[in-house]
């Protein structure tokens, strides 16, 4: 109990990491790399449950899943979506280097949520989780431009960071 405790309020870790996300996914950053730099109408397969909206959290918000357990849900989604980005791109392309500083981002946040199990969230996010990782829905899978799946990291991750680590509007 205590650890789902713990969990509620973001740790000065994890505000510091998302706000330095945050900088990375500027409209102008992510319109450049994830849009301009890719063919027209360019789109990258995921699995549904990899596109997760501010919708999504509110429905599940709603659901009384607690906001450390929603913030457990956009660290495993929004960095496979990176992940997914990632895999498509050549070493030499112009967004290579943007996709890694986003991944060592993600990596370090990752040891933030290292400490915490599957077990310690609520079990409709421990399947969303499951269902991330598992790779194996090929049937399950969506077309999504890159710019699409930066922009829900960058909206959900607003909606769940900015009220605990004292975000301002900018």
């Amino acid at each position: 109990v205590l650890a789902v405790l713990g969990l509620e309020a973001a740790a000065p870790g994890e505000c510091e990491l998302t706000r330095l996300l945050q900088d990375k996914l500027q409209y102008e950053m992510r319109l450049r790399y994830m849009k301009h730099y890719f063919p027209i109408d360019y789109t990258v397969q995921v699995q549904y449950e990899e596109v997760l909206r501010p919708s999504n959290i509110t429905h599940l918000r709603n659901r009384t899943v607690s906001e450390a357990a929603l913030r457990y849900l956009w660290f495993h989604v929004s960095s496979q979506a990176v992940l997914r980005i990632r895999e498509v791109l050549p070493e030499k392309h112009p967004s290579w280097k943007y996709t890694q500083e986003l991944c060592q981002l993600f990596d370090a946040l990752g040891k933030e949520y290292s400490k915490y199990r599957q077990t310690d969230v609520e079990a409709v996010v421990a399947d969303l989780v499951k269902l991330v990782h598992s790779g194996g829905a090929e049937n399950r899978r969506k077309a999504v431009r890159p710019k699409a799946l930066l922009d829900n990291c960058l909206k959900v991750m607003r909606m769940l960071y900015g009220a605990p680590c004292e975000w301002g509007l900018g």
